[in-house]
């Protein structure tokens, strides 16, 4: 079996165990078969959940050529295997997947808006202490708000607003919808394990979030604080935002820049980060909370370190210097570098995307 094939039965058996899921490995568990669709490719499997059970059939791919990278689209709706129409049906999924995520990437468009932030702080267990927090919030950033209720709060809610941008926590007693946190938990590749252990592992989540779209990134640093204080508690497990999973000593590390004058950025921007054959990639995610457009460097023949370096000055220099990037400028982040930049269809983030040729 060909090492993207071992790499897709792999993440399949994976996707299966998963409590929303069957909850555990598939008793038996085969490739059936693949195809190409949209110029990607796919493999159809089929599993059993027990020695005597049925065949059912799922997909797992999205594969660029020889790529080994995380897969897109892995799904099973748990159907009956049917060698002559499991491509069909594979496809069918596939399109299902993919209508699910273009959905999802026009909510996000709207709440990542200019000033705005959002992100979920994964919990062990259903329980948000709001004395605490404001204990937290007052020692390490010094933040009261008032004890009158705001006029939009609701049960279950902390609502206050600071500087004309408003905070708002919500306890949500339930897991991450869709296994969203689960999934993009992977995308963590500095404590990948530990993200994937977090996300797994949370059973509630608080929804934390600042609109203040006339100063983003003092909307982002604020932020930043509340959900620092939010990760200080017992409970916390991790806070899924920007397409990934930070672990709380993490984000917490990330925060506390600001207590030395500089800005929080890997707090609230991602950089990801991805190498194979053809060279590594870069990626951000978190620009557009700022009114830029996210950036990617795509199959550099740079090290690693260099590219991951370079994306993360960059981007640390548009949002503190409220600096714009546009399509066919070049920047350097020395007077003689000159990297030309190219505004198209993004890779690895949805929309589009600024590539920086380096």
């Amino acid at each position: 079996m060909k090492e993207q094939a071992r790499n897709a039965a792999a993440v399949m058996e994976e996707w299966l165990s998963r409590p929303q899921e069957l909850g555990k490995k598939p008793r038996k568990l085969e490739i059936a078969g693949e195809f190409d669709l949209h110029d990607l490719h796919y493999y159809i499997f089929k599993f059993k959940t027990s020695v005597l059970g049925r065949w059912k059939v799922a997909v797992c791919g999205a594969y660029e050529g020889n790529d080994l990278g995380h897969c897109r689209h892995i799904y099973s709706e748990m159907e009956d295997y049917d060698p002559f129409t499991a491509q069909e049906k594979c496809v069918q999924m596939v399109e299902k997947i993919s209508s699910h995520w273009m959905k999802r990437a026009k909510k996000q468009k709207n709440e990542y808006e200019a000033g705005n932030f959002l992100g979920f702080v994964l919990l062990s267990t259903p329980e948000f202490d709001e004395n605490a927090f404001r204990t937290v919030l007052k020692e390490d950033w010094d933040i009261e708000y008032s004890d009158e209720p705001d006029e939009e709060s609701h049960e279950g809610t902390v609502v206050f607003h600071m500087n004309e941008m408003m905070v708002t926590i919500g306890l949500i007693e339930t897991k991450v919808p869709s296994g969203e946190a689960e999934y993009w938990a992977n995308n963590n590749f500095i404590s990948r394990e530990g993200s994937v252990a977090a996300a797994k592992a949370h059973q509630a989540h608080l929804v934390v979030a600042v609109l203040g779209r006339d100063e983003p990134l003092q909307a982002g640093e604020l932020y930043v604080k509340v959900a620092a204080s939010c990760l200080k508690a017992a409970n916390a497990l991790g806070i899924y935002q920007c397409n990934t999973v930070w672990l709380p000593e993490d984000f917490i590390q990330s925060a506390n820049f600001m207590k030395e004058g500089e800005i929080p950025l890997p707090a609230f921007v991602f950089i990801g980060l991805h190498q194979d054959d053809y060279g590594v990639s870069c990626w951000t995610n978190g620009m557009r909370a700022f009114g830029k457009e996210e950036l990617e460097v795509i199959e550099s023949s740079q090290s690693s370190y260099d590219v991951y370096e370079m994306m993360l000055n960059i981007s640390a220099y548009l949002v503190e210097q409220g600096a714009t990037l546009r399509h066919g400028e070049t920047i350097g982040l020395t007077a003689d570098q000159k990297l030309t930049v190219t505004l198209s269809e993004g890779v690895y983030v949805e929309g589009k995307s600024l590539k920086i040729g380096f």
